[in-house]
């Protein structure tokens, strides 16, 4: 028998819809029963290609004992932090205060006005290894609640107390800051196996766009070094799905040989922007054969016949993680026979004793990547694998992580010049004008044919964030007409004059905290990300609105960004930008003259405005098309021939 997430259109939700668990979702229904029936509530926040979600719902919410206490003692809340980023945000913040970490699921039992006591993750089923069984967690907190509320109300307060001190403050944005953060990457680097810090080791794609873009001003060769060691690793890693392409979430070893299996869209849409940044670079050919296989993959298996690109596939196969990816020396030699097949294990390291588990995870990390590429191999090898194993697609369409496939998809077609990457950018970009947006207003999600609530600044800044970059592909002026009626719908709607963008807008549901995030987590932070967004509109419009605007959020980040660099690359990479602007040409054609290809001669980076007619401010000059060319506040004479500028 169904429970009230029956008719729910998140994927997670659906998930926990046939529970013996009485699960409301989230809205004034469960916390007025809650206020009622002065019960507490128990709120469960994840995501449908969460392994650990997939564990604590076998262990605990598919059985009927634990149901019957949450049922009895408590009402309970789920929720897809992927639809709500919101609650995810404020109530992880809950979480990290009591344990000191976050991650998912995130577990938080509360009073019915939404006031937290108490916070964790997973809890097995009982007590084991250290950790609390979650049954007899329920029982404790449910005698408490019973029998000293005083002292579980006494937390609430203070934890809320604790949460809303504001600690921030105020300073100028240095360029030191940039200098301070490449020596603290520097310092995490593992000079062994790549990457920063140490396991799990997560791709932060960011860090190595902002790694590469100092060093392409600064020509310092530890960054360089450090990108592209990590790039490289990463590619010949288990993280790469050497069958079917793209990258699973993070790897679970400091080798990259283990990951987790869960595909996420954002991690593949911003690592393809690092393969192109590193190719744009180097411009060695084998950065842009990942990000090209890595595009393919998303096309493949991860784009809607619309356009839309959806959310991501999950870890575990029949409620095993990674058993979906996993190969036997004999599943190869019988699928490809015994030369070629015995070729095709020990070019990608599977072996009869196996890498994980006894089974084999095909990675890179001990042959050479450029022997033999096997690729005619992998189409019989990918339909074998999906014959074999189901894995589940969440499909629902978010307007964040499209708008960031968007950008990389730019940057791909930028690099390669293959229409199609730009035509499924432009498309994803219809479909987002189509579903997720009604005017100037975006929202959050798109399924079966509904789209979920009122946009956050992150589905604000990423749009920003899009347009910015179907603009620098195409040259088309709509797409900066469309970046600055969002970037100033942000501003109206989630911006605190004090400095920042709040997470959720005016006219959104009040929550116990109106956070404004500033640290990048796997993905860039929304205001690091405006903090860009402001900073290269001020660039393209020569508006003083951005340039003041982006100003004021360059300052406003600097002080928690001053407390540890590394973790605001995408702040960083926009400062960057700021004191070292790229150049700027702005080109005057005749109309319908197509310009981009000589265009390609140009330095990587440089910002150029398209003008399809002449102005007072930028007439042709001798009748041809003209480029006029600034840099550093200095502008050159207008010229005809861009064989000039050299």
């Amino acid at each position: 028998m169904s429970n009230r997430l029956n008719n729910e259109k998140s994927p997670y939700l659906l998930q926990h819809k046939d529970n013996p668990v009485d699960w409301y979702p989230w809205g004034d229904e469960a916390f007025e029963k809650a206020a009622k029936g002065e019960k507490p509530v128990f709120l469960s926040i994840g995501y449908s290609a969460c392994h650990w979600c997939h564990v604590f719902a076998h262990e605990s919410f598919e059985d009927d004992e634990i149901a019957e206490i949450l049922n009895k003692y408590f009402i309970s809340v789920k929720v897809d932090r992927e639809e709500r980023p919101d609650i995810d945000s404020v109530y992880m913040r809950v979480c990290q205060a009591f344990t000191g970490s976050g991650g998912w699921p995130a577990s938080i039992f509360m009073t019915p006005d939404k006031k937290p006591f108490f916070a964790g993750t997973y809890f097995p089923k009982t007590s084991h290894g250290g950790m609390i069984g979650f049954k007899e967690l329920l029982l404790a907190i449910h005698d408490k609640w019973a029998n000293d509320r005083n002292l579980l109300l006494k937390q609430s307060d203070d934890i809320l107390r604790h949460l809303k001190e504001d600690n921030s403050s105020f300073e100028n944005a240095d360029k030191s800051l940039l200098e301070d953060a490449m020596k603290q990457f520097s310092v995490l680097f593992d000079e062994k196996d790549g990457g920063f810090g140490k396991a799990p080791k997560f791709p932060t794609p960011q860090n190595i766009i902002f790694l590469l873009s100092h060093y392409e001003r600064h020509k310092n060769p530890r960054c360089l070094y450090m990108a592209e060691y990590t790039l490289m690793q990463m590619y010949r890693g288990g993280i790469f799905d050497h069958i079917g392409y793209g990258f699973c979430r993070y790897s679970t070893d400091k080798k990259f040989l283990v990951p987790h299996f869960e595909k996420m869209l954002y991690d593949n849409a911003l690592l393809i922007m690092a393969y192109c940044k590193a190719y744009s670079v180097t411009k060695k050919q084998i950065y842009l054969e990942i990000a090209e296989k890595t595009a393919e993959y998303i096309a493949r298996e991860m784009t809607s016949s619309e356009g839309g690109f959806y959310s991501a596939q999950d870890a575990d196969s029949e409620g095993e993680e990674g058993k979906y990816y996993l190969f036997s020396t004999d599943e190869i030699i019988k699928l490809l026979g015994k030369e070629k097949g015995e070729l095709f294990n020990r070019h990608f390291d599977i072996s009869e004793r196996g890498n994980f588990e006894g089974k084999n995870i095909p990675n890179l990390l001990h042959g050479d990547y450029r022997e033999h590429s096997f690729e005619d191999c992998h189409p019989a090898l990918r339909d074998y694998r999906k014959n074999r194993y189901a894995l589940h697609l969440d499909d629902k369409i978010l307007t964040v992580w499209n708008s960031l496939m968007i950008a990389a998809l730019c940057e791909l077609y930028l690099c390669s010049r293959n229409k199609n990457h730009l035509d499924a950018a432009e498309k994803a970009d219809k479909f987002i004008s189509k579903n997720l947006c009604e005017h100037d207003e975006l929202f959050v999600s798109f399924r079966e044919g509904k789209r979920g609530v009122s946009g956050f600044i992150d589905d604000y800044a990423a749009y920003i964030f899009a347009q910015l970059h179907l603009y620098k592909a195409t040259l088309n002026l709509k797409y900066i007409e469309t970046a600055k009626l969002f970037c100033n719908k942000a501003v109206d709607g989630f911006a605190d004059e004090s400095g920042g963008f709040y997470l959720y807008g005016k006219l959104a549901e009040r929550l116990i905290l109106r956070p404004k995030e500033t640290y990048d987590g796997a993905i860039p932070s929304a205001n690091s990300m405006m903090a860009y967004n402001l900073v290269r509109l001020s660039v393209l419009t020569a508006d003083s609105k951005f340039t003041e605007l982006a100003e004021n959020q360059l300052n406003f980040i600097a002080s928690d960004a001053s407390k540890y660099p590394a973790g605001y690359a995408m702040y960083l990479t926009a400062l960057l930008e700021y004191y070292d602007p790229p150049m700027k040409i702005t080109v005057v054609t005749g109309k319908n003259e197509d310009v981009t290809r000589s265009l390609d001669t140009l330095p990587k980076g440089t910002i150029i405005i398209h003008l399809s007619e002449p102005t007072e401010e930028y007439p042709l000059k001798n009748g041809k098309t003209t480029y006029y060319v600034c840099k550093n506040h200095s502008c050159m004479p207008p010229v005809n021939d861009l064989s000039e500028l050299k």
